[in-house]
């Protein structure tokens, strides 16, 4: 996690461009959910799981927010936290635990 004001104003700007060249311009980004869920994922199961696991958790929220309610950033936000309280379980459960007993398919109502 960014240790100061200055890092998070910078991660903010750099979101914000990326979210332009993107061309996903209402895009708001919970930084700090991200942050949290790379920092427990990495310290649960390896470093290089940081980036991997909050891009998965990205786009099964992508996957899951363009079926039933799309297109709302209600139903984006939601999606964000489904799936990244799925991650964060799989973190509790730690690397060698395997399949979590209740996956993402089984929170998707």
């Amino acid at each position: 996690m960014p240790a100061n004001e200055d890092e998070m104003q910078i991660l903010d700007q750099w979101s914000n461009r990326l979210a332009q060249a993107l061309q996903i311009l209402d895009l708001k980004v919970d930084h700090d959910l991200l942050l949290d869920l790379a920092r427990k994922s990495a310290d649960s199961v390896t470093h290089a799981a940081a980036p991997v696991t909050t891009f998965m958790v990205g786009y099964a929220a992508g996957l899951e927010a363009g079926t039933g309610s799309a297109g709302t950033k209600e139903a984006s936000t939601a999606s964000v936290a489904k799936a990244a309280e799925v991650a964060f379980q799989l973190c509790e459960d730690g690397p060698d635990a395997g399949p979590a007993s209740k996956g993402w398919a089984d929170t998707a109502q």
